[in-house]
């Protein structure tokens, strides 16, 4: 073949390397879809109301379609628990490392996408050859001057840029950095979810504490009921009415129901610990304020998120779509990895040589390279890892459809719980008035002499258990109406809008 045949063909092939690199090419794999979420209008087959507890305690209702207002814990109206709150997100360690964890992934976008342009670099070498001849003539053959030197000095230096560059035929760059986005949407949504954990837990140990208090106001109560009762045995038997017996019952019952106390404190203790560990401080060094289920006030409408809008408001839901999203993502990596690829070189370099010190002028070289690369035979290892893609994605979308189970099954146990709570309150409010009735009545006829110390103990010991059930059940009505929150992604999702609307 002749040179310029040979020329000729050359530049063909560059043109057409050339066109290809300006090519948009396609895009292989398939195209993420989110996935629909459960046909269904309501989280339980028989519907849910809430009673109304009666007595001196609010009734609550559910309120469709409603949206969670943003810092939802403020609902409660006390001042002391949004301080501790603002406190939570501004000290909490977990916060600050999800924070740190999405600032990395997005930084991981930023570099996937240099693939997109030429990478470009600045290359310089320096060239110094010293050479001998063992003759006059090797001299003279290399152009040198036969000046009676039987050595030849020569130095170059070149200098200019390499440049590389990969056309994103098939879309390989592009699914990378779709991957790497929905990787980086996977820790926004984590974020989020650490965002809600906290400060659902922050609330609800808010709440425990002052649910705890009230148990023990009530069991103080009981104890003083218990130290009437005891005094009353003690007039009788002082007046040789009743027997040593029925002050020693009395006195046994006083002990029995001081027990009550130190399980409690230590419940209380721990609660306390726990918030101070969560605002990100130890116990010596911060202590929670006194809360008291008196300051809090009852959320009286409940929003209830529509089972269709619950999927895209749950930061555990998108983090399982963004998960499968990436997985989608990986498919077409894999699916791009079976067909040809191409690197186009350009360079230009500026060259600079003496010979004998003697300068030889400055000279610009440019050069021009390119390569395809096709696979043939790689043992089935491409096509295994685009099955193995495909069968990661189908993990991936089992955990998406357990995820959304489990958050209707929560949002369906919270339900039936508000409904039990309010039911329940009820009837510990009807126990107790009607015990403390009973109590009131025994202990004046035991005054009178009409009564045995048995009635009165076991009136005592019925309120006893009314009095405590009460507080317990009016304070899980708090516990379980910040659940209900947490269920529906209480302000995650605009909370993690409005920090990232606020980044630069």
């Amino acid at each position: 073949m002749s040179d310029r045949a040979v020329q000729t063909l050359s530049h063909c092939v560059w043109f057409f390397l050339i066109a290809l690199s300006f090519t948009a090419g396609c895009l292989v794999g398939p195209n993420f879809e989110r996935p629909p979420g459960p046909a269904v209008t309501s989280y339980d087959a028989a519907p849910v109301s809430l009673p109304a507890p009666g007595g001196p305690d609010p009734a609550q209702r559910f309120i469709d379609g409603a949206a969670i207002a943003r810092q939802w814990w403020e609902l409660f109206r006390s001042p002391a628990l949004n301080e501790v709150l603002a406190l939570a997100i501004k000290g909490s360690p977990t916060l600050a490392s999800a924070q740190a964890t999405l600032a990395q992934a997005e930084e991981v976008v930023v570099a996937a996408r240099g693939a997109y342009y030429p990478q470009i670099d600045l290359a310089a070498t320096g060239n110094y050859q010293y050479n001998r001849a063992l003759n006059r003539e090797s001299l003279v053959s290399n152009s040198v001057a036969a000046s009676g030197k039987n050595s030849l000095v020569t130095s170059m230096f070149d200098i200019g840029p390499l440049i590389t560059y990969t056309p994103d035929l098939f879309g390989l760059n592009r699914r990378l950095v779709e991957e790497d986005i929905a990787l980086a949407e996977n820790q926004r949504y984590q974020l989020a979810a650490a965002y809600l954990t906290l400060t659902a837990d922050s609330v609800t140990q808010a709440v425990t504490i002052a649910s705890t208090v009230a148990q023990i106001d009530a069991v103080n109560d009981i104890i003083a009921v218990d130290e009437h009762n005891l005094d009353l045995v003690r007039i009788a038997f002082t007046a040789g009415s009743v027997a040593r017996t029925d002050v020693l019952s009395a006195e046994s019952q006083l002990a029995n129901d001081r027990t009550l106390l130190q399980p409690l404190s230590q419940q209380l203790n721990v609660a306390q610990h726990a918030l101070s560990v969560l605002v990100g401080k130890t116990p010596a060094e911060w202590s929670p304020p006194p809360f008291d289920l008196e300051t809090l006030t009852l959320p009286g409408e409940l929003p209830l998120t529509v089972p269709s809008q619950l999927v895209h408001d749950r930061p555990d839901i998108l983090s399982a779509e963004a998960q499968l999203h990436a997985a989608s993502a990986a498919i077409g990596v894999a699916t791009a990895q079976l067909y040809p690829s191409v690197t186009l070189s350009p360079t230009w370099t500026l060259q600079t040589a003496t010979i004998e010190g003697r300068f030889a002028g400055p000279d610009i070289a440019a050069e021009m390279a390119g390569a395809i690369v096709a696979p043939i035979f790689h043992g089935g290892t491409l096509q295994a890892q685009e099955r193995a893609a495909v069968d990661a994605y189908e993990a991936d979308f089992g955990v998406y459809r357990q995820t959304v189970l489990q958050a209707f099954g929560q949002v369906a146990d919270v339900l039936r719980a508000l409904q039990h709570d309010t039911e329940l309150l009820g009837a510990e409010s009807t126990a107790a008035t009607a015990s403390k009735a009973s109590l009131e009545l025994s202990q004046a006829a035991y005054s009178a002499g009409r009564g045995s110390l048995v009635q009165v103990l076991d009136a005592q010991r019925l309120y006893a258990q009314a009095l405590q059930g009460y507080a317990h059940a009016k304070g899980q009505r708090y516990l379980d109406s910040v659940l209900l929150f947490e269920a529906m992604g209480g302000d995650s999702k605009a909370w993690i809008e409005f920090n990232a609307g606020s980044q630069p």
